[in-house]
């Protein structure tokens, strides 16, 4: 078998919203640059994600110039200063309270035109440290407005033995994984870390899924596959598994074609 590569690589610069693809990327030790570091709220404050709200799928977002570009499909588009100035706020991911920078403005206008409520946009300063789970990882370990973990790498191997038993073959994309793996085995990425270039990562924990799996990510039409295949052989007690959660040891970069070699000891199967 050929040695594994990176194959794709992908951030979402606004959580819930449509992927940016890279040649390469700086890894920082909360995860990929710029990924993940906006976020919509609700006007109750609740942090927005295609889970409620499908049609963050067909938000397009965009690095241009130090500025992150939102666009929808009817050709509206706004701006925001990478660094965008605001007043700061307490704002909550899942259990974590984190401090964040509201930027108002063009971003949450777009937002709450396309939704359909009155949205907020927040950004994640660099000085805001969200601690990854302490029972998976190690002190000073952080993530951005990611669900719980700095990276996510799947495999294009694991993908090909779900859609051996779909009818109707899903891609990637729905997984919204940042590192994608080609050339290994269908599941080798379920050891306790991996290496991919020079850089090594902990894999601490598999990428429990939901029901974002089953919306399309380029129309956002929802159906129940593959989620409701996929948990005929991939769950574990109530979570249904595909990816694997990943921690940087330290800060490097990656790039499409970077070999990636799997830990086989200690899996996690």
């Amino acid at each position: 078998m050929s040695t594994p590569r990176v194959a794709a690589l992908y951030i979402y610069p606004l959580k819930g919203a449509r992927a940016i693809a890279l040649e390469r990327s700086d890894v920082l030790r909360g995860g990929l640059r710029h990924d993940r570091r906006f976020m919509a709220l609700d006007a109750g404050g609740k942090f927005v994600t295609q889970r409620e709200h499908p049609k963050m799928a067909l938000v397009t977002t965009a690095i241009e110039g130090g500025e992150l570009v939102l666009s929808l499909p009817s050709g509206t588009r706004a701006a925001v200063p990478l660094d965008a100035a605001g007043p700061r706020r307490t704002v909550k991911v899942w259990d974590d309270e984190v401090v964040a920078v509201d930027v108002g403005g063009a971003g949450a206008a777009l937002l709450s035109d396309h939704l359909g409520q009155r949205c907020a946009l927040v950004r994640m300063p660099p000085e805001t440290i969200r601690q990854v789970d302490r029972d998976y990882a190690r002190e000073g370990d952080r993530v951005g407005f990611a669900d719980g973990y700095p990276v996510l790498v799947a495999s294009l191997a694991s993908l090909a033995d779900l859609n051996a038993r779909l009818a109707t073959p899903v891609g990637i994309d729905r997984f919204r994984a940042n590192v994608i793996v080609d050339g290994a085995e269908a599941w080798a990425e379920e050891g306790a870390r991996v290496r991919i270039g020079d850089l090594a990562l902990r894999t601490p924990k598999r990428c429990s899924r939901c029901q974002v799996i089953t919306i399309d990510q380029t129309t956002a039409a929802t159906s129940k596959e593959p989620l409701r295949t996929l948990a005929t052989f991939r769950k574990e007690g109530n979570k249904v598994n595909f990816a694997m959660n990943a921690i940087p040891d330290a800060e490097g970069s990656i790039a499409i074609g970077d070999p990636v070699v799997f830990d086989s000891f200690d899996p996690l199967r």
